[in-house]
């Protein structure tokens, strides 16, 4: 069972983290595709006459794309050999700062404001560029 486990973590890993195999790429474009969909989201919400009229839609694709964060977040620390230099490493913190703004509201009255932490998402895309080499 850890044998498979352990390919299981390698797997995911090739994945995630290898952008020269074909599902690393899809992996790097579909991240790419919601990082830059969030942050239109959340450049639109800023806009008070569509906040005012789409403001449920926005606040439900940001649950949405925090959820998908927050998952690929969880699936970098599962798969990596040492969770804790990811986890305090410059993308990992830029990764847990990204989610939290939207966990915090829950929590937090006036968290709201955290909201220019979100525009740390678009630090993200530099992980990716390496699409294009």
């Amino acid at each position: 069972m850890a044998f498979k486990r352990n390919r299981l973590k390698e797997h995911i890993h090739e994945i995630i983290f290898e952008a020269d195999t074909p599902m690393g790429r899809l992996f790097d474009i579909v991240l790419l595709v919601a990082i830059i969909l969030s942050v239109i989201v959340v450049m639109l919400e800023s806009v008070d006459e569509l906040k005012a009229e789409y403001g449920l839609a926005f606040l439900v694709l940001e649950w949405i794309f925090t959820v998908i964060f927050t998952i690929e977040y969880g699936m970098r620390l599962y798969c990596v050999y040492r969770p804790l230099k990811y986890a305090t490493s410059f993308y990992g913190i830029i990764d847990l700062l990204a989610i939290i703004p939207t966990y915090a509201s829950i929590f937090i009255a006036g968290a709201q404001s955290l909201i220019v932490i979100r525009a740390l998402r678009l630090l993200r895309i530099f992980r990716i560029f390496k699409l294009g080499q």
